[in-house]
């Protein structure tokens, strides 16, 4: 038997996708390992897009691929998921700020489609991933917009580049209650039992019921679970079916005290909170506020989850920041 060459398919992106021969004679559209491994920066995929308007693409950064959206045109902002998210949590708060800016929102290393990022000690090779991708997107520099976990990301990444980050906004950051002892034992129990694995098979029931979004965001998350939009509910359970390490950010999180820190932030900041977050408690905030000498902007009626809830309120917020 003599030698095929494989077929080539010319993407919409204009990469040329090696199309492999199967064992039936069909092609895969799959690309080899190599050019997964060597090659795979800054590419367009064609998967179904987490936010509207918004396209995948990809990064190779060192040994770690992350996965971002990329939308709008203008001035650029870069919006940070919390720990345990993924890109999707912004679905209603990116388009708006797009229709202004060129949005960036990444996954962090080991969220979403991110691969996981080895031996990271602390949060700043988190911080240097997404400096990475806001570089090669050219969003440098960018105002930072972080949830959660993602707001002591952004403010690792003013403090290590601040010619990359003209000013952060922290909405509901974690890190101050969260380098408690209750603190570090609840990320390690989240981290090594992923619960939100599990409701993220069940993800669509879940947001459709107003008893199942109770279950799943009351107390913690929202202020009013039965009010939450359903599509914005599922966003927030699908993420963790596709995360493969949490852990290492969540580690990562807890051994971090950033007040030790906040001198390094120069730019300005604004604390973005909502007024019933049983999480990330208020009082946060206002250390935040105090120690960055920011204001505090309080959303009432709004949880933890204030990016998903109360979207309108954090963009305005942002805006009225910039």
């Amino acid at each position: 038997m003599g030698t095929k060459k494989p077929a080539g398919a010319k993407r919409s992106d204009g990469f040329q996708v090696t199309l492999s021969c199967r064992r039936d004679g069909l092609h895969s559209a799959r690309p080899s390992k190599t050019f997964i491994d060597t090659e795979y920066a800054l590419v367009r995929t064609d998967a179904k897009p987490d936010v509207e308007g918004f396209e995948e693409h990809a990064f190779q950064h060192g040994s770690t691929r992350i996965r971002y959206l990329a939308g709008g045109s203008g001035p650029p902002i870069v919006l940070v998921h919390g720990l345990g998210g993924s890109a999707a949590n912004w679905r209603l708060v990116a388009p708006a700020l797009a229709a202004r800016r060129r949005v960036i929102v990444p996954e962090l290393p080991g969220h979403g489609g991110s691969a996981p990022i080895c031996d990271a000690a602390s949060l700043d090779p988190f911080a240097e991933a997404v400096l990475a991708v806001a570089e090669a997107e050219g969003a440098v520099p960018a105002l930072w917009v972080g949830h959660s976990l993602g707001g002591l990301v952004s403010l690792r990444a003013a403090a290590l580049r601040p010619d990359a980050v003209t000013g952060v906004v922290l909405a509901a950051a974690a890190g101050i209650s969260s380098a408690s002892r209750a603190g570090r034992v609840t990320v390690t129990v989240i981290g090594v039992a992923r619960p939100g694995k599990l409701l993220g098979t069940r993800r669509r029931q879940i947001a459709r019921s107003r008893v199942g979004r109770t279950l799943a965001f009351g107390w913690w998350g929202v202020a009013d679970p039965a009010g939450l939009d359903p599509g914005m509910a599922e966003a927030f359970l699908e993420g963790p079916t596709h995360h493969t390490d949490t852990l290492t950010a969540g580690k990562a999180l807890v051994v971090s005290d950033p007040r030790e820190e906040l001198h390094g932030v120069t730019c300005p900041v604004l604390c973005l909170w909502g007024a019933n977050d049983n999480w990330v408690p208020l009082a946060d905030g206002i250390e935040y506020a105090r120690r960055l000498r920011a204001p505090l902007r309080t959303i009432a009626d709004c949880g933890h989850l204030l990016i998903g809830e109360r979207p309108d309120a954090v963009v305005r917020a942002i805006e009225e920041f910039l």
